[in-house]
């Protein structure tokens, strides 16, 4: 995607889900071994997110700017309460460290952040441009944190894939080109059906917009 090119966000994709919808979907997740919890507001999510994780924990955060507003991201990595791990990366040398940061990654304690969509019968959609929170979602974590707005509340998989397309992929451009002047793009996405091992996810469910 050129850095001139406008994608216009279809704002459909940024209702919140009403609370019948909400109890349904936090049902499917339960079924598919994904916990789910439910938060009236971004201020009881980050106190529902702290319960789940012990102080002293490694742990891995996905980009996220629902973390962010929440203020979860700044918790994590600036308190000293937690053993963060995207500082210790980021201050690493990619070029000569690159094997280093890739194993620090890929297998933490904890990984956290959000999803882009989830649908009503439980399924988990996350896009990303690198790649490098997935791995840890699917696999490589010991324990998964998502904390999701309800507006990311979809009917099924093909609502799900049309979210990032329309909503997620055009309202990310244009907050990388504010952030970075630089481009992103869908180069890969994950699909959660099930969970195999009970208690390794949980999903926070966060009744007013957060993140894209």
């Amino acid at each position: 995607m050129s850095g001139d090119t406008v994608l216009i966000p279809n704002m459909e994709f940024a209702k919140l889900a009403i609370d019948e919808v909400i109890n349904r979907t936090a049902n499917a997740l339960e079924a598919n071994n994904i916990h789910a919890m439910i938060a009236e507001d971004g201020v009881e999510a980050k106190r529902i997110f702290f319960e789940l994780i012990p102080d002293g924990a490694e742990v891995y955060l996905g980009a996220s700017v629902t973390l962010e507003k929440v203020g979860i991201k700044d918790e994590i990595d600036k308190s000293g309460r937690f053993d963060a791990l995207r500082p210790k990366m980021f201050a690493m040398d990619r070029a000569t460290q690159g094997r280093e940061i890739r194993k620090l990654g890929s297998a933490p304690d904890y990984a956290a952040g959000s999803v882009q969509a989830v649908t009503e019968d439980g399924q988990v959609l996350i896009a990303s441009n690198s790649g490098s929170q997935l791995g840890p979602y699917a696999a490589g974590a010991g324990k998964v944190i998502w904390v999701v707005g309800s507006q990311k509340i979809v009917k099924g998989l093909d609502e799900g894939l049309k979210r990032i397309w329309e909503y997620c992929l055009p309202r990310e451009e244009e907050h990388m080109q504010q952030l970075y002047k630089l481009s992103t793009a869908v180069n890969k996405i994950l699909i959660v059906n099930r969970e195999l091992r009970p208690g390794r996810t949980t999903m926070i469910i966060v009744k007013e917009e957060l993140g894209f």
